[in-house]
């Protein structure tokens, strides 16, 4: 080989280097976004979630403290066993507490894992692409990363 040609692979050499980590540079914030975006869903949606529970709770304490006592009145007469009506408003809190609870458990779950999944399909792709056969036709950019596994 020529010195011409040695150093033109060099170059072609060096030039596909420097994409690569260009390539790998990028995936990695692109991850790193991706994570921070799911990262801040979950926590506006906890913060929320703390916020809506204190304001509901202070509230609920004075409307289940009338509820009780009403429940008393209407179902007992004005009786002694005043507690029944705390005990049934004391059910109705569990259940509805349940409810909520399954709520939250559901809006989690949309946020979690925090897992880049764009950074991974992306790097899928890159992988297929650089170890896709020079006869094969090249990756492209939409193709998923199950189709470049094929």
């Amino acid at each position: 080989m020529s010195d011409q040609q040695t150093s033109e692979m060099a170059r072609a050499v060096q030039d596909v280097t420097e994409r690569a980590q260009l390539i790998f540079r990028e995936e990695i914030e692109l991850a790193k976004a991706e994570m921070t975006e799911k990262v801040t869903k979950l926590i506006k949606g906890a913060v929320a979630g703390i916020i809506a529970g204190v304001f509901a709770l202070f509230a609920l304490i004075y409307l289940l403290h009338a509820l009780s006592w009403g429940l008393w009145d209407v179902f007992y007469d004005g009786g002694d066993n005043f507690w029944l009506g705390f005990v049934i408003t004391g059910g109705l809190i569990l259940l509805l507490g349940g409810i909520a609870g399954l709520i939250a458990l559901r809006l989690i779950k949309k946020g979690s894992p925090p897992k880049p999944e764009l950074a991974l399909e992306e790097a899928q792709l890159i992988k297929g692409t650089l170890t896709a056969s020079p006869a094969s036709e090249p990756v492209g950019a939409r193709q998923t990363a199950a189709e470049a596994r094929r």
